[in-house]
């Protein structure tokens, strides 16, 4: 079945499994997360600015009353500055998500806000300039387990790869796992904060049960065959990064050779320093 996105700033829900919808919009296609249990309910990253925020938060209480937590995958905005429209409720993050927010978020707003002004999407750029960060009050670092009521959720860092704190979201009984951008579907992978050597490994350990869904941060919902695809193609430059830091290959071949359009392979090149 195929998501529904709307034009505008709304999005629809999609029930992957009693319980566990998904949340897809046509903006940056985004998709964020909601977990029902039986007493509580879960977030899972709340878009990228206070108005977006607020239509999430609205959209949740449209389908529960549940007492509500957030999670969030990792700290670029688009994931997390809509975060101000639930609290105060537990809000969950890797324990370094809160010092990569504190060092780029306002790096990132000016980016974006740019960008917005530049597309002509004056409401969005305005909203992002005045939206406050709300920072999380729950750190993982070893393994969470969330007892929503009937459900348990785990959540599990495992290891960097789009960022050093990415942050994973599996629902035990539904074999579905939220990914953040471990994972992109219909685009390439961002590798702007990435460790490309070690990203093939990370999403290693997310891998590895053949009934999974497993949920990206922009797109459809992926089967474990198209995740396995991907993770192949990661792996497969993160051999090229290192031939290249090992100056077996030149940057040129990698880009000849990569998986990727060039502008993607170079990013990634661009970082085998700090990867």
């Amino acid at each position: 079945m195929a998501v529904t996105v709307d034009s505008g700033g709304t999005g629809h829900w999609r029930e992957l499994c009693p319980g566990v919808l998904v949340r897809r919009y046509a903006e940056l296609d985004l998709t964020v997360g909601l977990v029902l249990g039986d007493e509580r309910a879960l977030v899972i990253d709340t878009r990228g600015d206070r108005r977006q925020g607020a239509e999430l938060a609205e959209a949740v209480r449209g389908l529960t009353r549940l007492p509500t937590q957030v999670v969030l995958t990792h700290a670029h905005f688009d994931h997390c500055f809509g975060t101000t429209a639930f609290t105060p409720v537990p809000v969950w993050s890797h324990v370094d998500f809160t010092a990569h927010l504190t060092a780029t978020a306002e790096l990132q707003r000016e980016a974006w806000t740019r960008h917005y002004r530049a597309v002509g999407e004056a409401e969005t750029a305005a909203a992002l300039a005045e939206t406050a960060l709300e920072f999380p009050d729950r750190s993982v670092d070893e393994p969470v387990l969330l007892d929503l009521g009937g459900r348990t959720v785990r959540l599990f860092h495992p290891g960097p790869g789009h960022t050093d704190h990415d942050l994973v979201v599996r629902v035990e009984d539904a074999a579905v796992s939220f990914v953040g951008d471990l994972l992109e579907n219909g685009a390439c992978p961002d590798f702007e904060d990435a460790h490309p050597l070690r990203w093939p490994d990370s999403l290693e350990q997310v891998l590895g049960h053949s009934d999974e869904l497993f949920v990206p941060g922009h797109g459809d919902p992926m089967s474990p065959e198209q995740a396995a695809r991907q993770h192949t193609e990661l792996r497969s430059l993160a051999e090229l990064c290192a031939g290249v830091s090992r100056g077996e290959l030149g940057e040129r071949e990698a880009v000849a050779r990569g998986p990727y359009p060039e502008e993607t392979v170079r990013a990634a090149l661009s970082r085998v320093g700090g990867g």
